[in-house]
């Protein structure tokens, strides 16, 4: 099973997991405003270790929009399926939410599909690629 660090706590969490899910498994109140749909950024983690070299297209599109792309990635986008250690940038607690947002589902959503970030950026370059 793969061992996840986040915020200096270690658990082992069951491969496919989202990230987003197992660190809130772990008791941090990460936010996911958006339901966990890559449509808030409220998810962003800093990867200090077992970075995946993939994204969802989701992902890469909401980052570049928010001017985030290459600080931060998104737990609601990522599946544990190897090692990973992680610093969280937003919680409950930080931010004075009175909740963390709905609940993500089990299965990365949107419909996922994932590239490299090199593939994307060339997708974002020329739409006609996509």
């Amino acid at each position: 099973m793969p061992r996840l660090t986040a915020d200096g706590r270690t658990v082992e969490v069951e491969e496919g997991t989202r990230l987003v899910r197992a660190i809130e498994g772990m008791g941090i109140r990460i936010g996911h405003r958006c339901g966990g749909n890559a449509r808030c950024t409220t998810c962003r983690v800093v990867f200090q270790a077992g970075e995946p070299s993939t994204m969802t297209r989701a992902e890469y599109a909401k980052l570049r929009e928010r001017d985030l792309l290459g600080q931060v990635r998104l737990a609601c986008q990522i599946v544990c399926e190897h090692d990973m250690e992680v610093r969280v940038g937003l919680t409950v607690d930080s931010e004075g939410w009175p909740d963390a947002g709905p609940e993500p589902a089990a299965a990365v959503a949107p419909e996922p599909s994932w590239f490299t970030p090199d593939e994307l950026g060339r997708e974002a370059a020329d739409p006609e690629r996509a």
